[in-house]
């Protein structure tokens, strides 16, 4: 039995819930959400509280009922606090700089590279930290994904773009034989 899929969401004040056939509408001021729940898993408001439970006893349902409420507990913090991840780049001459809605990175190519920013994220630049913000946690890990693949982390040196949380295991360079 899913343990997460269990647990009532609880609705904060500001958040409008609405529950539509299968389709259930999340709504803070401008920003509006939407999640399928399909025909899996049995959705009801109830005090306050979004419930998840299977609509059958077989395995699919089950482990989308654990899923569909994951995703939208997502969508409730989403809403309310916003998800964010912090990038740092290191190396000598490594920069990043904003110019509009693209991120303008300098990581050692004969070239700078211009990403362009999606719409719903927020990019800030702090010295040699890049934070990425937004109301969608898959999008907002999959531009830090994108931001961190322009230059990985290499293992002797640390240069390129982690994670702030990131621990990068190194390696000993090479060694002379006397």
């Amino acid at each position: 039995m899913s343990r997460i899929g269990k647990q009532p969401i609880v609705i904060p004040s500001g958040v409008e819930v609405k529950l539509e056939g299968n389709l259930l509408k999340f709504k803070k001021g401008n920003l509006a959400k939407e999640l399928d729940t399909k025909a899996h898993v049995n959705v009801e408001i109830k005090d306050n509280n979004i419930l998840f439970s299977p609509k059958g006893e077989d395995r699919q349902s089950r482990a989308y009922w654990g899923t569909y409420r994951a995703l939208a507990y997502n969508i409730v913090i989403g809403l309310t606090q916003g998800f964010s991840k912090t990038l740092e780049i290191n190396g000598v001459g490594y920069k990043a700089a904003l110019k509009g809605k693209i991120l303008e990175l300098s990581l050692g190519f004969s070239h700078p590279i211009n990403y362009n920013i999606p719409e719903g994220i927020e990019i800030v630049v702090d010295k040699n930290n890049v934070i990425v913000k937004g109301s969608d946690k898959q999008v907002v890990g999959q531009v830090a994904a994108q931001i961190r693949e322009f230059r990985p982390p290499e293992p002797y040196k640390g240069k390129g773009v982690k994670y702030s949380d990131e621990r990068i295991i190194r390696k000993a360079g090479k060694t002379s034989k006397k």
